[in-house]
């Protein structure tokens, strides 16, 4: 409830090694820390923005029918080497010997883990599709961890999984996927390009990354401008009308680097339509049939036939997405935090002007508190004595979408009611409930 009872050490300033705006507003507010090159310990105040966007992915993955389960971070060696991916994947890969001498391995991905989990536990065409994910620490050793939560080594990924019996149901549950991350970026405000892509060690020949435009992205990307007015809002999941929607951002030129053909973008988007610029992923999603069927007999019984299940995978990176998500919406001139108010750290501050000879507001703000408490909003009283400049620039920084002042000559009545970067005005705590709980469900 009170902000000095919270572990949320602010630093005066940006440090120095934090060279991108995520990494620099996620170490000084206190979001994070470092424990070894990059390696995170989420904080209070960052792993609520985490686990809110948990909770959005999550949402979105059930409404296509998605099980959610949890696999190990740990994994045994021997479904790799069954898949052909163990010597294959790469240094990026961390290799561990237990006391029993056994090769394990810190799980980078969980394409094996999963077929092996299927081919154990489904053996009837009638048990398809099946959609599973799993929301999990994963371990890749980059070579050069850098840009914060950006790329790090150790993250917090959103895998799923489909199994189905042929190649054109497989691509309905792909295009299901395709949906529902449309449907998760928009909640979280951010405007994310399906691009087709390479598929690299994950395999397959169907890819698509979802970017977001930002000038630290890693990856540079070619489209229409025109792709940004495509509408998926009246796409449902009937298998039409997905296909559909596929087909309305195939129209318009959409490429990271990998797949860039520059006389194919001058020849496909006029020149005025033309957007290079560089992105962030924030999402990727894979079809690759048999690919990891095949080699691990993960099959079923069709007609008295063998069939190996066709699979896909899909990513969403959601520690990722607190440092994307920044990037895209973090004033850094201003300092001001603009989180979408459904993953915000706190949906509203109250700011009461005190010192040690007058408590009078900190009284008013805890029945404040509980009336806001009360309305289910999420919120919380800076109970230092510091002046209403000081703590408006705090919760600016950090991104409460919403502040109540109460100064000396507060009216209880009517109180002085703001939102990040704009001006306050006068307000009844009622209105101010209503416009909170609105933007909410929005």
């Amino acid at each position: 409830m009170f902000l000095s009872n919270l572990l949320i050490p602010i630093l005066k300033n940006y440090p120095s090694e934090a060279k991108i705006k995520s990494h620099k507003l996620m170490l000084r507010t206190g979001m994070i820390k470092q424990s070894s090159a990059g390696i995170y310990s989420w904080l209070p105040l960052g792993f609520k923005v985490m686990k809110k966007i948990e909770n959005v992915v999550r949402d979105e993955q059930n409404k296509i029918f998605a099980q959610e389960i949890l696999m190990p971070t740990i994994q045994s060696s021997e479904i790799w080497k069954e898949s052909g991916r163990y010597e294959d994947y790469g240094e990026e890969m961390l290799r561990i010997i237990d006391r029993q001498k056994r090769e394990i391995l810190y799980g980078p991905t969980n394409e094996e883990l999963i077929t092996d989990i299927f081919r154990n536990s489904i053996k009837s065409y009638k048990s398809l599709p099946q959609l599973l994910y799993h929301i999990q620490w994963k371990f890749r050793d980059e070579l050069r961890p850098r840009f914060g939560v950006m790329r790090c080594r150790e993250f917090y990924m959103k895998d799923a999984y489909s199994f189905d019996l042929n190649d054109d149901l497989g691509e309905y549950s792909y295009n299901k996927f395709f949906l529902s991350y449309l449907k998760i970026f928009k909640r979280l405000e951010l405007k994310a390009i399906p691009m087709a892509a390479d598929t690299g060690p994950i395999g397959g020949n169907l890819s698509h990354e979802f970017v977001i435009l930002a000038e630290t992205g890693e990856s540079k990307i070619y489209t229409d401008k025109n792709i940004f007015d495509v509408n998926h809002t009246d796409c449902n999941l009937e298998k039409t009308s997905l296909k559909n929607l596929r087909k309305k951002f195939k129209n318009y030129y959409a490429v990271t680097d990998e797949k860039f053909n520059e006389a194919e973008f001058n020849k496909l988007v006029k020149k005025d339509n033309q957007l290079e610029t560089k992105g962030i992923e924030v999402g990727h999603i894979f079809y690759f049939g048999d690919k990891y069927s095949k080699p691990m007999n993960a099959s079923v019984d069709h007609d008295g036939k063998k069939v190996f299940v066709k699979m896909g995978s899909y990513g969403v990176g959601v520690s990722r997405l607190v440092g994307a998500i920044i990037e895209a919406k973090f004033d850094e001139k201003n300092e001001n935090m603009k989180w979408p108010i459904n993953i915000a750290p706190y949906e509203c501050v109250i700011l009461p002007l005190i010192s040690k000879n007058d408590k009078t507001n900190l009284e008013k703000s805890i029945n404040l508190f509980k009336k806001l408490k009360n309305k289910k909003i999420d919120v919380i009283i800076d109970d230092t004595e510091e002046n209403f400049s000081s703590k408006m620039k705090k919760f600016n920084l950090i991104g409460v979408p919403y502040q109540i002042l109460l100064g000396k000559k507060s009216d209880d009545e009517m109180l002085e009611f703001k939102k990040v970067g704009e001006e306050s005005t006068k307000l009844k705590i009622d209105d101010i409930k209503k416009i909170i709980n609105s933007k909410k469900k929005n």
